[in-house]
């Protein structure tokens, strides 16, 4: 092993700390696991299942989310390696740092830092539009589209977008166990939910609307796995979480592989029910719940369903400001970006880091309209998934006998599929989004070699080594 390789494990060894800057150890196994299936159970299930169901997959939209969940078993199974080897913040940046380098750890992380950013101004655009849409049909309060709408589709400034962010800051500003328990409580109130759409749905599944299963073929169903697995985020959450962890090496792995199996059992329950009771292209809408049982005249479970999708949209958003303040955090602690706004207040929560990142999110989501803003969530997360999944291949060639308190099993196949899979989907997506995401990257590497590879923590320890005296000649 060479020496860097070695300072950079001693720096992501869990009671090494060269900056002082740490965060509080206070969440458990359930703690981490609502955690992540809060995230994923929030927008994917409430917007992106009409979506891709009605453009994409058809009624096999439900072989889609298995796929997508397939790919994200085989992530996690890589991430939970690596995540017990280095149980602290920063989740797949961190691990890259730890396997392939500083270089490669950044271009992650900024990739990673696009896809949290983008996916919380989108999943506040949906808040919004879903909460609008409530206060309307339940209590007949319209409010104007100047405030509800950026300018792009005819408005000033998404005003509710902007406002939820606010509050979801003024929340993670505080204790992180005041974040745990809000987020068990609301993951509580979506599941029981989704049991009961299951379970009043199902009686009224028309068979004939699952002819032709799948009528955009097998390419379709691929496409839809690509759109769905927006929904299948919330693992890399947990992940990003592992240095607020009781218990990282034991609880991360079972968090983490436990948040995705979860998700995808309730993914396939209602994607099911959905276009048994509905035709799928009526479901293209950012409310394909409410749109399906709103056909079968129910009465009071669509305003159940409407409360519900606002509790869960509120869930999620939480859970991805809090996902990419710890991002920021592990690369603003290394020096990558400034380390003054990592600094932590006295709840031992990066106070300054959550506020400025509060502030471009809400930016987005109040000026840009949805469809520009969730174009590059997925390939950013494709990108840094194949990237922890390397780094298993890497690091089990270069370090055989490190202790590995959880091991990836069947190695090297399970990373080999993952990458298989991330490219399979990655492939599905538009020209015009790998533009945009090669954009990101060239700017990446801008601020890298501007910035981040003179400041960072082996840049500058590498420096007052070489500075320090060696004794006088002989």
């Amino acid at each position: 092993m060479t020496r860097a390789a070695e300072q950079r494990w001693r720096r992501r060894a869990p009671d090494s700390n060269p900056s002082g800057v740490a965060l509080k150890r206070s969440l458990g196994r359930v703690d981490l696991t609502a955690m992540g299936v809060g995230t994923i159970v929030g927008a994917g299930i409430f917007v992106i299942t009409g979506v891709a169901a009605a453009e994409k997959a058809g009624p096999a939209i439900v072989l889609s989310f298995g796929l997508a969940g397939l790919v994200c078993v085989l992530v996690a199974l890589c991430y939970s390696e690596l995540a017990a080897m280095v149980p602290v913040s920063g989740s797949a940046y961190t691990y890259t740092y730890a396997t392939l380098g500083e270089g490669p750890a950044f271009l992650v992380g900024w990739n990673l830092l696009l896809e949290f950013v983008i996916a919380g101004a989108a999943v506040a655009i949906g808040w919004s539009g879903t909460t609008v849409s409530a206060l309307d049909s339940m209590f007949g309060i319209t409010l104007p589209h100047a405030i509800t709408a950026g300018p792009g589709e005819g408005g000033v400034v998404n005003l509710p977008a902007v406002l939820i962010i606010a509050a979801i800051v003024a929340v993670l500003v505080g204790e992180v166990s005041l974040t745990a328990r809000i987020t068990k409580a609301l993951v509580a109130v979506t599941i029981g939910v989704l049991v009961l759409v299951i379970a009043v749905g199902a009686p009224h599944i028309d068979p004939g609307n699952w002819v032709p299963f799948a009528p955009f073929g097998w390419s379709g169903v691929i496409g839809g796995a690509a759109i769905a697995f927006f929904a299948f985020l919330g693992f890399d959450v947990v992940a990003a979480s592992a240095e607020e962890a009781r218990n990282p090496k034991r609880d991360v792995p079972f968090a983490i592989i436990g948040t995705v199996l979860i998700a995808t059992l309730l993914y396939a329950l209602v994607s099911a029910v959905l276009t048994g009771v509905a035709p799928f292209p009526t479901l293209n809408n950012g409310a394909p719940i409410a749109t399906a049982f709103g056909a079968l005249h129910i009465g009071w479970i669509g305003n159940v369903i409407i409360v519900a999708s606002v509790i869960a949209l509120t869930k999620g958003l939480l859970l991805i400001v809090y996902a990419q303040v710890r991002l920021s955090f592990a690369m603003c602690r290394d020096g990558l970006l400034p380390r003054r706004l990592a600094a932590t207040g006295k709840r031992s929560t990066p106070v300054r880091l959550t506020l400025v990142l509060g502030v471009c999110c809400a930016a987005i989501a109040g000026l840009l309209p949805i469809d520009i803003v969730v174009e590059l969530v997925n390939i950013g997360a494709l990108s840094a998934f194949a990237v922890v999944c390397v780094g298993v291949l890497v690091l089990r060639k270069q370090e055989p006998n490190r202790e590995r308190p959880f091991r990836t099993p069947l190695v090297p196949l399970v990373p080999i599929l993952a990458l298989i899979g991330c490219a399979l989907m990655a492939f599905t997506l538009d020209v015009l989004t790998w533009v945009r995401f090669a954009v990101w990257v060239a700017v990446g590497v801008a601020v890298y070699l501007g910035y981040g590879r003179r400041h960072s923590t082996f840049a500058t320890s590498e420096t007052s080594q070489a500075r320090v005296p060696t004794g006088p000649a002989s």
